[in-house]
């Protein structure tokens, strides 16, 4: 196996707003989303409520973890696999240390990197605030406290596309389609994943599915942007 593929996890989390209801959030909260959303961009004059269910879940201060899933390459019998698996549930703080302990337990620190597609920006700053708010301590590959740049094993594909252009973002979507990578992409999409866990009775299972699809994709990117083969369907496994 391609040296650059050893020590390597994809992941994706999926989140959602911490409360389904915005007046049950208590009153400093709502007082402090208030002031939050009159910084952010509101070309349909939402309300703070409405705004609230759209994208609270975006916020870590705001929001709540329902899912990480995760990839991880192998080879059997001289063919690359991707072996996913999935953490979801509804009580975060039980979610979490589930998936500190997996990070801590299956892998070696010192050599284990990360890899997600903007993960930089939300999945690996927003996985560790709600450790930290959850009074988890955060695993070694998480904490950067005190590492030097080079020790921080975090990689991201937005990051790689872009090759320096700091104001390109580009999609997980759209580079899967001109890498013509195969669509693992289910009936929803991110922007219903709120929606869907609230007012849908099996709702997480959709978005785990979901979660699990955009792993696929970002593990298929990262053998394009390496000039790799991706890896054939029928070796892609979810495991439990």
């Amino acid at each position: 196996m391609d040296q650059r593929l050893k020590n390597l996890l994809i992941l994706d989390i999926e989140t959602v707003a911490n409360s389904k209801e915005y007046h049950k959030l208590n009153t400093d909260l709502q007082r402090l989303w208030e002031k939050k959303a009159n910084f952010l961009r509101n070309e349909e004059e939402l309300t703070a409520e409405e705004l609230y269910e759209k994208r609270a879940g975006i916020y870590a201060e705001f929001g709540k973890v329902i899912t990480v899933a995760f990839g991880i390459f192998h080879e059997d019998q001289g063919e690359l696999n991707i072996r996913i698996k999935s953490i979801s549930g509804h009580d975060e703080q039980q979610l979490l240390t589930e998936v500190k302990n997996f990070l801590e337990t299956k892998f070696d620190p010192e050599y284990l990197r990360l890899c997600a597609h903007n993960g930089k920006e939300f999945d690996f700053p927003y996985l560790s605030r709600r450790m930290l708010i959850n009074g988890i301590k955060l695993p070694y590959v998480l904490d950067n406290a005190g590492k030097k740049p080079w020790e921080v094993n975090f990689l991201d594909t937005l990051e790689m596309w872009k090759f320096g252009d700091r104001k390109n973002f580009t999609s997980l979507d759209l580079l899967t389609t001109i890498f013509d990578i195969p669509s693992s992409k289910t009936d929803i999409d991110g922007s219903m994943v709120n929606e869907v866990y609230y007012t849908e009775e099996k709702g997480l299972e959709r978005i785990e599915k979901y979660c699990q699809g955009d792993v696929i994709a970002t593990a298929q990117l990262f053998l394009k942007m390496h000039a790799l083969p991706i890896v054939d369907p029928k070796n892609i496994t979810i495991v439990t």
